[in-house]
């Protein structure tokens, strides 16, 4: 907590007094260009790894970056909600589903091991992976080959599942909004695109 606090003071002291006209200009509003959903693993920094600023980016992050379809529920339903809002209040221009190398809860989801952890709620929501998984294991590939390919498959379904939104799909067929599905690989720092014409991700950040 130390660590923390002596941040938080260093942010004021330092950063928020440099740039106090860019802070001011945020104090009432946003503007995000792009809504951001990626997992909640620690290692994931958004604005790190693109090189944006505060009000850029609209961030939503789940346990494996996962979207549920969409549904008109009484639920509480904090991804659903928040991408609502992103496409329907904020205009974002573009949707990044960013998934990443080494993820927990594809390797939960693929390996069965949230009961055996006794994580049931965690168990629950990658019951949302189950068709992806089913897909993986039915290749018989390596075990670190299938943890790469679950972690590739979750991004695809998770586009699958944004286009059930009515409003990003209405809005993406008019050409008002793009769509990516991003891997980052955490010990390299590459990020892979799924190029549909390609059928395949390739790097998009490659150092010349």
């Amino acid at each position: 907590m130390d660590r923390l606090l002596s941040g938080i003071k260093k942010f004021r002291l330092e950063v928020l007094e440099e740039q106090e006209d860019f802070y001011e200009s945020l104090r009432r509003e946003q503007h995000p260009h792009t809504l951001f959903i990626t997992c909640s693993d620690s290692r994931i920094l958004p604005s790190r790894i693109t090189g944006t600023n505060p009000g850029e980016l609209f961030v939503v992050r789940n346990v494996a970056n996962i979207v549920p379809p969409y549904r008109v529920t009484d639920e509480y339903v904090a991804t659903t909600s928040a991408i609502e809002y992103a496409v329907k209040a904020l205009k974002v221009k573009h949707i990044i589903i960013c998934g990443h190398s080494n993820c927990g809860g594809c390797s939960a989801s693929l390996h069965q091991t949230a009961e055996k952890m006794d994580l049931p709620h965690t168990q629950r929501w990658l019951e949302l992976l189950d068709e992806v998984r089913e897909k993986v294991v039915a290749l018989e590939k390596e075990p670190l080959i299938q943890e790469v390919m679950m972690e590739e498959a979750n991004i695809l379904a998770q586009l699958e599942n944004l286009r059930t939104f009515p409003e990003i799909k209405e809005r993406e067929e008019r050409g008002e909004i793009d769509i990516h599905g991003w891997y980052y690989d955490i010990g390299t720092g590459e990020v892979l695109e799924y190029i549909e014409d390609l059928g395949k991700f390739t790097v998009i950040n490659e150092i010349e």
